[in-house]
């Protein structure tokens, strides 16, 4: 049986960070992917890239909608992984640190957490207020929750966006042991 990973995806910049995640996911072996995407996170696909919502719903293995609130993730006897959150708005970083699970997006952070599973979130905001600060601090104590903000790294020697985002998403799902295949680790100098 293949490891369960959710995906979510808020309307924060940053939608060609989730489709590489899917791709990334499709082609490990090991895991499976349930996408649940808002409808911000739907908007803003169409804006930052070429991609239509089909397209990238097509790349995860089960496709959930925010209001289906009884649906399997909603429940901590729903065994995965984890969770990322790929990108992750401050309104969203405001639910979880809340506890306010409003819809399944929502649901499956606060149980990923409940459960001590692995929590990702891609946290998208610049600059960041007190507040921002403050719940993403508050967030990053808890037990198997993890912030990794989209931030450009250059040691890789990246020669286009597409190798950056590439890279990014490949950390994002380090923590669930997935391992991209040209994903480049810091070896020293």
């Amino acid at each position: 049986m293949k490891k369960r990973i959710i995906v979510g995806a808020t309307g924060a910049s940053g939608q060609p960070l989730l489709i590489k995640c899917l791709e990334i996911i499709r082609e490990s072996e090991e895991f499976e992917s349930y996408l649940i995407m808002t409808e911000s996170a739907r908007l803003t696909l169409e804006s930052e890239t070429t991609w239509k919502v089909e397209e990238v719903e097509a790349l995860a293995d089960h496709v959930l909608k925010p209001e289906e609130i009884g649906a399997g993730p909603a429940s901590g006897s729903f065994q995965t992984a984890g969770m990322v959150i790929v990108p992750c708005s401050m309104k969203t970083i405001a639910g979880i640190h809340s506890g306010y699970a409003e819809n399944l997006l929502l649901r499956a952070a606060d149980v990923t957490i409940k459960e001590q599973r692995p929590l990702v979130l891609a946290a998208r905001e610049a600059p960041l207020s007190p507040i921002h600060l403050r719940n993403l601090q508050e967030l990053s104590m808890m037990p198997g929750v993890r912030i990794i903000p989209p931030m450009m790294t250059f040691y890789h020697c990246p020669e286009s966006i597409d190798e950056m985002v590439y890279h990014l998403a490949a950390k994002l799902l380090e923590p669930f042991g997935i391992e991209a295949k040209e994903y480049r680790r810091w070896t020293g100098l």
